[in-house]
Formats: structure tokens, sequence, C-alpha cells
């Protein structure tokens, strides 16, 4: 194994984020992670090696470590031997260390037969735990950024419903755990800062609820919703306020409140009709949402004060025309949404903002829920195709899928933003 004094040998490159790696989006080049030295360190190469062959960017060149000294540089001055990292496929080589609360990374070129760019990152936590965790996939994520000049998406967690309870589990699966709320929990989502997530509950007593994951408590928004259903609740891009839909036995309309409980104003004119599900535009401007208004359900776009609606999913190709949970990508670009066809299986749509072209994501099973990652190239949803409805990721541009959860009846997906530290820790942890 490379001793921890070679990688910081490489000191001697200018520390910070340097994009020097020429990185083609339409490939996937190769990405070595050397074994990690220190303590936990197979534990860090085992998440690293995970995140960056989750990202659907890369393609990770397995090692034989029997003989960590074949890495090694075979010239005077080489750190590495590049030539066999070359031969091998990769276009970059991981590097790293596990110092005292630390992770001490290294990143290699290859064609250039040189140091990229190293860099020390704090590790909060003891080692294994979910802080620890969440701090190495943000090693992970930067590593990103230096090679493609985009930040990745392992420090993002997906929040979920299954049995009525709210689930947050990381991105990669891990560390699923149930977060303790009162009342029969629907239709998580995050603010865009990570650190609450605002829910209805179902039933005779449904409320509009906000809870802190700073804190682990939850509040009722009780000027919002006296009475009647409360659904589909969502922050607005400077959490300062929550839309969401209001029912009774006239139909659903949508209602924008402050997220401190203000008084409640509607937005949407739906007379009688079925007005649920926002999903605000990255500036806030607009909203999505699904209406009955045409006689069953379509996505529709309107300005956030009301205004200007609008039908977006006005195709008909043949299918049931039945299209609703509409989800805005995080560059504006597409709504994603579930549109039902003639089988009634449901399947994942994206329709673009600009010349209303459809794309179909899905074809096996029924798919339905779909909410974007921080990237607005993977999508997160709940699906059939393995038997139970569990939560699945799509990787848009290549197709490729994963399964996210092993517990079964999951559903409403929300996928957080990029979370720091700062929000990584959830109620449940703290109990």
């Amino acid at each position: 194994m490379l001793p921890a004094q070679r990688a910081h040998a490489q000191d001697t490159t200018k520390r910070g984020v340097t994009i020097g790696l020429t990185y083609d989006p339409t490939s996937r080049p190769g990405l070595a992670v050397l074994p990690v030295t220190g303590s936990s360190g197979d534990s860090v190469r085992m998440i690293v090696q995970r995140d960056f062959d989750y990202s659907d960017r890369f393609t990770i060149v397995p090692l034989d470590a029997s003989d960590p000294s074949t890495f090694r540089g075979k010239t005077p001055g080489a750190e590495l031997n590049y030539p066999l990292f070359s031969r091998l496929g990769a276009a970059a080589v991981i590097q790293a260390t596990v110092g005292d609360g630390s992770l001490h990374v290294a990143l290699h070129d290859v064609a250039k037969g040189s140091v990229m760019n190293v860099q020390d990152f704090p590790l909060t936590g003891r080692a294994n735990s979910k802080e620890w965790r969440l701090s190495v996939h943000g090693v992970s994520d930067e590593i990103e950024r230096w090679i493609t000049g985009l930040k990745g998406i392992a420090q993002t967690r997906i929040t979920y419903i299954a049995g009525q309870h709210i689930h947050i589990a990381d991105s990669d699966g891990a560390d699923d755990e149930v977060t303790p709320v009162t009342g029969n929990a629907m239709s998580p989502a995050w603010n865009f800062a990570g650190n609450q997530i605002v829910y209805s509950t179902f039933g005779t007593a449904s409320r509009i609820n906000v809870l802190d994951l700073r804190t682990g408590k939850s509040r009722i928004l009780h000027n919002a919703t006296p009475t009647h259903a409360n659904l589909t609740p969502v922050f607005a891009p400077d959490g300062a306020s929550i839309v969401y839909a209001h029912a009774d036995d006239e139909g659903s309309d949508l209602y924008l409140v402050a997220a401190d409980d203000g008084a409640p104003r509607r937005i949407s004119v739906g007379r009688g009709t079925d007005n649920v599900q926002p999903s605000f535009s990255p500036d806030g401007r607009r909203l999505a949402f699904t209406s009955g208004r045409v006689g069953h359900p379509e996505i529709y776009i309107m300005d956030a004060d009301g205004t200007n609606a609008e039908l977006l999913t006005s195709f008909d190709f043949g299918d049931k025309n039945y299209r609703s949970d509409p989800d805005w990508s995080p560059d504006g670009r597409l709504v994603a949404f579930q549109s039902q066809f003639a089988d009634g299986r449901f399947q994942i749509m994206t329709i673009s903002l600009r010349d209303r072209s459809t794309k179909l994501l899905t074809s096996e099973g029924s798919n339905e829920q779909p909410s974007w990652a921080p990237d607005g190239r993977h999508l997160v949803f709940a699906s059939t195709r393995g038997g139970g409805r569990e939560l699945w990721v799509l990787d848009t541009e290549s197709g490729r899928l994963r399964q996210l959860t092993r517990v079964a009846g999951a559903q409403l997906p929300a996928w957080s933003p990029r979370l720091g530290s700062s929000a990584s820790t959830s109620a449940a942890s703290r109990q």
C-alpha cells in the first residue's frame, strides 16, 4: 500500500480548485481510487468509489491491491506508475489518506503524469457514523467538481413515505431512517436550505406541518389549514412561503401562506375542479401543478401569483390522458411528470418548457411521482418494476437505473438540495 507520506508529498501542487483534466461530458472516463491509508480507509474508498459510480459520469477502474507497489512510480520524480494507469484506462487517479479528523486527497491527471489538485477535507463525527459518511460524500462531490466543473450529488438525501411514516435516506440508499412525526404523514418536501421538511397529514385532522431537522420538532400551520383536506405542500425557493392544496366539497385550489403561518391566500381559480401538486420553477416566478379543469388531470403552469395559467401537457397520442405529479427541473428546462397509458400503468415523462417536446423515460412496471436531483440529470421515483413498490433512481442521460430503497410500499419521494454538514443531522439521529 502506498504510505501516507507519499500522498502528502503531492503538496507542491497549488491548493484549491483547479479544473485541469479535459472532461468530455459525452463519455465516461476511467477513474481509479487507490487503497486509502489510515483508519477506516477501506470504508472511505468504498464510499468514494460508489459515489463516482452512481454519478454516472465515470467508469470505475478496478485495481488489484494485492501488490500496491505496482502503483508506485518507476521513474525518478513520478509519484505514481502513470503508464500502468493509462493502460488500465484511467484518466484520473484519486489518492487519499485518513488523518486525525480529516481526509487528505490528491487527484492525479494520468495523461499529464502529474498531480492535478490536492486538498485537506474535515471529516465530521466518528468513523462510519451518519455525519462521517455525509462528510465523505462531500469530498466526492468536490473532487467531481475538480474534474467536471460541476459539483456531484452524493451529499444529498431523499425523503419519502412508507407506511405513512417519513423516511430519510442518503443518496446511495444508506442510513435509511424513520423520522418521528405526529400523524399520518404524506407528501414530504424539502426547503432549499435542506434543513426543513414540509408535509401534510392524512385524515380528519389533516394539517400542513413543518419539521425542523436541526431540532427534530414539528410545528403545525394552524392558520393555513383549519378544516378539510390539506395536501401536497412545497416551499418557495426563498423559503419564506409555502404553497399547498386545500380541498373541500367544492374541489381544491392552491393557497400561499408565509412559512411562519400567516394568513393564507388562494392563488389558483379552479371553479370547482381539483388543483393540486404545486412545483416551483427554480427562480420562484412560476408554478407547475396538476389540474382537472379540462375534465381530466393535466399539467399546467402559471405565474406564482396565480395569473396566466396555461395548459402545458396538451399533447395526445392515445394514452389515457391522465398526467400528474409535476416536478420542475433545477435547471428550469424540463418538467417531469407521470402519465397513464392504455394498459393502466403510469410512466415517467418529461416535457420541455422551450418547445413542449416530450420524452418517455420508463416502460417497465408502473412508475410514478418523479423528483429531480440537484444536478437536473437524475430522477427518483416510485416503481413496481421489481415486484413491490420501491424507489428507483434513473440517470436520464444514459438510462441507467438503480434501486434506492428496500422498504415495502415506498412512495412520494423528494430529493434534497445539496447538503452541508450543518444540515446533515436528522431528527432521528438525536433521539
